[in-house]
């Protein structure tokens, strides 16, 4: 194995770590969770950072096993539509990234927005798919309320940190000291 795949691995692994850990200081509150998006940030960096390959992978396994662990969030369906959501930033942010490494700033937020909203599209349609199964709906104005307007702080925070902080890891006095 090389020297890079192990990094990637490695910080691959502290961002799962991150994703499962940081649920814990929303207090399991649904709510506060459904708002700042804990387990999103963390799949971005990886995706950024690590590649599609490990984002997609870590996006996929967080929900999953956090509800296995601590039940939060339920298996069915709400783990299920999140590892998808989460697998669709992991891979967004990692396939457009990977296109333009070290790309601008401006490129940077591009690529986030971009998976922001390839994520929420997946999310929504997968969610509406499960609840459609269960003859519970799930209508447009639900997916915008839910999917944009109570998210929205947690949107706002991963707009002003994950550019910061993939800002900070491309740096070359960071960048050597790996």
């Amino acid at each position: 194995m090389t020297s890079s795949k192990i990094k990637r691995l490695v910080i691959s692994s502290m961002l799962l770590a991150l994703g499962i850990a940081l649920p814990f200081f929303t207090g399991q509150i649904k709510e506060i969770g459904d708002s700042l998006l804990p387990m999103h940030m963390p799949v971005m960096l990886c995706g950024f950072i690590s590649g599609p390959i490990y984002g997609s992978i870590i996006g996929l396994l967080i929900p999953l096993i956090r509800s296995v662990s601590f039940g939060m969030p339920p298996l069915y369906p709400n783990a299920i539509w999140m590892a998808l959501e989460l697998f669709t930033y992991g891979l967004i942010t990692g396939l457009l990234y990977l296109k333009k490494k070290k790309g601008s700033t401006a490129y940077l937020y591009f690529c986030l927005i971009i998976a922001m909203i390839g994520g929420r599209i997946v999310w929504g349609a997968t969610k509406s798919i499960l609840l459609s199964l269960a003859s519970k709906p799930f209508t447009f104005y639900m997916f915008i309320i839910s999917g944009v307007v109570d998210a929205l702080p947690g949107i706002i925070l991963q707009l002003i940190f994950i550019p910061l902080i993939v800002k900070i890891v491309e740096k070359p006095s960071v960048r050597e000291n790996k």
